[in-house]
């Protein structure tokens, strides 16, 4: 609103309804290790089974037969393995994902100027999207490669407490190139998959708004609004899913013990273009759609909830 803008200058932290204020990106912070945190945890046995079929697929072959032979050789514990790093990690980097987010997205604004920003705002969302990344993969990596281990190592040759298991990852960071090592292929899978989240989400969300409800955002109910929130998520997730999928299954393939001491590229190599693109990627696409869908809307619940209102619009 321009009552909030200073006079004589445009800025991007004062051009919306609510001013993107300390406040504001603190509460968005909090908002992401919502989104992230619950909702990674929450889909733990998808991600055990997921793993698994990526690191020995002649044993798990498929999503539903891979429960069963979790289930039948670990009991019901073994596809919760590793909840403990996945909430605190994935809490972790939501927190500088959705928070850095909306200050690189205002940063930029502010250094492209207001007809440019206006212009260029995919341009944007992208760059903004990615540097936020780099910072929450940092936050996430060590926490990351202890989910890994745990839930891709054979029954009792590693622990599976969260506690435990940080110890025997940092007892042999050597061997397991802890706490960085998967950081470089995290950042290879992480940054095109919250490049192609937000991009593809901000401009599903500018499509509904243009196309399908064409009046002002806000006199619509919030739970349209959280309904063209959710729907965005999910299909942005679908393209997130299939960008990042490669570099997935090479983080995957990392923690296996077969591989210990191989170099990224060696093990790219040997698992083959077609593997690491298509191994486990239709429960990926099925998990990271759903989950994409239900981040935002969590996120935006709670914005809507803080009076911040829905991400995006035309």
């Amino acid at each position: 609103m321009s009552h909030l803008l200073p006079p004589g200058k445009w800025d991007a932290r004062f051009a919306g309804p609510v001013p993107h204020d300390a406040s504001y990106y603190a509460k968005c912070m909090l908002g992401g290790i919502l989104a992230c945190g619950i909702t990674h945890a929450g889909i733990t046995p998808l991600d055990v089974t997921k793993c698994n079929m990526q690191v020995d697929p002649l044993k798990y072959k498929g999503l539903g037969s891979g429960l069963r032979t979790l289930v039948a050789e670990e009991g019901a514990t073994g596809i919760w393995k590793g909840f403990g790093p996945t909430f605190v990690g994935y809490s972790l980097q939501g927190m500088f994902k959705y928070g850095l987010y909306e200050v690189f997205k205002d940063a930029y604004s502010n250094l492209a100027g207001e007809e440019l920003a206006s212009k260029y705002k995919g341009s944007i969302w992208l760059v903004g999207s990615a540097s936020a990344e780099v910072f929450a993969d940092v936050a996430l990596c060590p926490l990351e490669m202890t989910k890994v281990r745990i839930q891709t190592s054979a029954v009792g040759t590693f622990p599976t407490g969260f506690g435990a298991a940080l110890a025997a990852m940092q007892a042999n960071k050597a061997e397991f190139r802890y706490p960085f090592g998967s950081l470089v292929p995290l950042w290879s899978r992480q940054v095109p998959y919250t490049m192609a989240k937000f991009y593809f989400f901000e401009k599903i969300v500018s499509l509904f708004y243009t196309h399908v409800f064409t009046e002002p955002k806000e006199t619509y109910s919030k739970p349209t609004q959280l309904g063209v929130t959710f729907s965005s998520g999910y299909l942005a997730g679908v393209v997130c899913a299939i960008v990042s999928h490669p570099a997935d299954t090479l983080v995957s393939l990392m923690g296996k013990a077969d591989n210990k001491g191989k170099s990224i590229m060696t093990i790219a190599k040997d698992t083959g273009v077609v593997t690491l693109a298509t191994k486990g990627l239709g429960t990926r696409v099925l998990m990271i759609g759903t989950l994409t869908g239900f981040q935002w809307w969590i996120y935006d619940s709670f914005k809507s909830t803080m009076g911040l209102g829905t991400t995006g619009g035309k």
